[in-house]
């Protein structure tokens, strides 16, 4: 946890930014794997952790904007609890250290929301991305499960993404905790991507540094030499000399805080020159987009201008053609590269994604495109101080996309596809680094982790 007055201060943020009523913030609960004393390993919700800070299951906080009353929901734990868990502080206490003085018991919270209902109160929640959560609301609040989504609060999203998206100088510190064990992870694991072994024996060496550190993964990793396929999250590809092994994982620090970093190497330490082309108009397109952060500037336009900067190394290799500028405005270059350049990370790695995408990347100057790719970006809006956002552009040939586009002829002016075509068997290069947005421009965060050609060979030397 922070200091209490970190805490403090963000309830007393989000009071002046909420006009009248009660905001309800539910905890997580231990989630059971196949019967409940054998759960998953748990996860506080992430804007409860923001306001309230505390990280255990079996708890709700409440912010009374009009009677300037904040209250945390709770039960010390009994004797059998102390039995197979052991002592454990006093709720009272437990609030106390996030500044928090007025406690009661967890059942009484229906009872206090009943109240709120029937004297016409205004109760702010959050839109739940947990089904129990969904049903807690649901009986709290006499709502049918099926409405909860729609009955939740914008102004509460609002102003929770209002407050969340600014990284303090505490949060990013917390950030680049979790980078510096995630950088010893890629420091141990990449000399071992070798011919004859298996996805899951490099994913075992990242894990084997974060547990020693105490930490896990902020997300499920991707370790892939399938890298055209996104979010592939099982291990067991054998390595094979000739492919490259997309590395996209981070450690979650202490606090909860993200790390998100991404690696391609290849199976067994040297780049062939089919690699080194692609790999190198990646790396340009992620540099160059690096380099325009800064206050003002919409990420859009740095979407857009690394589309351009890769299309053009894409047409020097014969796999795009014509008018480039052209061919990025009507997204040709998604069939290479199909996916956002990136998105804000903080107490979640695509950070607060729950409260709507579109709330969090989105505003009103700046609406979501509906062009394939393009449609996926998820931060779009003009960058700020404080922003925290990843930069992963990437080149992939996705064989069932390739197929699609080509029967249908599309943006044959723009794609070669019987160049394309040689390419098929490749899989893909993403490159991905955290980025501070700062009041100069920005600052790449955590200490360098090895992403030049060179630099990634030498691992293996």
């Amino acid at each position: 946890m922070f200091e209490p007055s970190i805490y403090q201060q963000r309830r007393r943020q989000l009071k002046k930014l909420i006009k009248s009523g009660i905001c309800l913030f539910p905890g997580n609960n231990d989630s059971p794997m196949n019967y409940p004393a054998n759960a998953y390993p748990f996860r506080q919700d992430s804007s409860f952790l923001y306001f309230f800070g505390l990280d255990s299951p079996g708890l709700a906080g409440v912010i009374d904007v009009d009677e300037a009353q904040e209250i945390i929901f709770g039960d010390d734990v009994t004797l059998e609890d102390i039995i197979w868990v052991g002592p454990q502080p006093k709720i009272k206490d437990r609030a106390a250290a996030v500044g928090i003085k007025t406690v009661k018991p967890y059942a009484q919270l229906a009872e206090y929301l009943k109240k709120a209902r029937e004297t016409k109160r205004i109760i702010h929640f959050l839109p739940p991305y947990r089904a129990e959560v969904t049903l807690r609301l649901s009986s709290w609040l006499d709502i049918h499960p099926d409405q909860i989504k729609s009955a939740s609060s914008v102004e509460l999203v609002r102003a929770v993404v209002s407050l969340r998206s600014y990284k303090s100088e505490e949060e990013v510190k917390e950030i680049e905790k979790a980078l510096q064990v995630t950088r010893e992870a890629y420091l141990m694991a990449i000399p071992e991507v070798r011919p004859g072994a298996k996805e899951q024996e490099v994913l075992a060496l990242m894990e084997l540094v974060l547990r020693a550190y105490g930490l896990a993964f902020s997300f499920p990793p991707i370790i892939t030499i399938n890298g055209q396929i996104f979010h592939k999250t099982t291990y067991d590809d054998l390595m094979k000399k000739g492919r490259l092994l997309v590395m996209d994982t981070g450690a979650e620090s202490k606090n909860h805080y993200a790390s998100d970093i991404t690696r391609t190497v290849p199976v067994g330490g040297r780049f062939n020159q089919r690699q080194k082309d692609i790999y190198s108009i990646v790396l340009k397109g992620q540099e160059e987009a690096i380099n325009q952060i800064a206050p003002g500037i919409k990420y859009k336009d740095i979407h857009l201008k690394t589309a351009l900067v890769m299309a053009e190394g894409l047409k020097d290799l014969g796999l795009m053609k014509g008018d480039l500028e052209e061919a990025v405005r009507q997204g040709a270059h998604a069939l290479f590269f199909p996916h956002g350049l990136g998105h804000m990370m903080g107490l979640d790695v695509h950070d607060m994604e729950n409260l709507g995408e579109d709330y969090v990347g989105y505003n009103h100057t700046v609406k979501r495109s509906e062009q394939f790719g393009l449609g996926y970006l998820r931060l779009a809006k003009a960058l700020e101080p404080g922003y925290v956002l990843t930069v992963e552009p990437g080149i992939y040939f996705i064989p069932a996309l390739y197929e699609q586009w080509k029967k249908e002829k599309k943006f044959t002016d723009f794609i070669n596809y019987d160049r394309a075509e040689k390419f098929l068997d490749f899989g893909g290069v993403r490159i991905e680094d955290d980025v501070l947005v700062t009041k100069e421009g920005h600052r790449v965060l955590g200490s360098k982790i090895p992403k030049k050609i060179s630099e990634i060979e030498k691992l293996f030397s």
